[in-house]
């Protein structure tokens, strides 16, 4: 089960909270009783590390993808780009 981040509005009080994913999100604050408590955005708790990741396949080759990428971009602007000079 996930731990979610808590805060009031109101009062700034924090909480953690163990709650599962189908649960309804807290919305009444336990230290004032206001209706002001939300859920807060955190980084996320774990790191995918290892040879099999997606992170870590393109580590040394990340510039290749992206070459080939604007090569063929390129060239799919060169026959639109060859026109126009051809009329000049």
């Amino acid at each position: 089960m996930p731990i979610y981040a808590y805060k009031c509005g109101s009062c700034g009080h924090a909480k953690d909270v163990l709650q599962k994913i189908s649960d309804a999100p807290l919305n009444v604050c336990p230290a004032c009783g206001a209706e002001a408590f939300s859920k807060q955005l955190t980084a996320p708790g774990f790191q995918l590390k290892g040879s099999g990741w997606y992170a870590t396949d393109f580590k040394n080759s990340g510039s290749k993808p992206a070459a080939s990428t604007s090569s063929s971009s390129e060239s799919a602007a060169a026959p639109a780009a060859a026109p126009a000079t051809a009329n000049s």
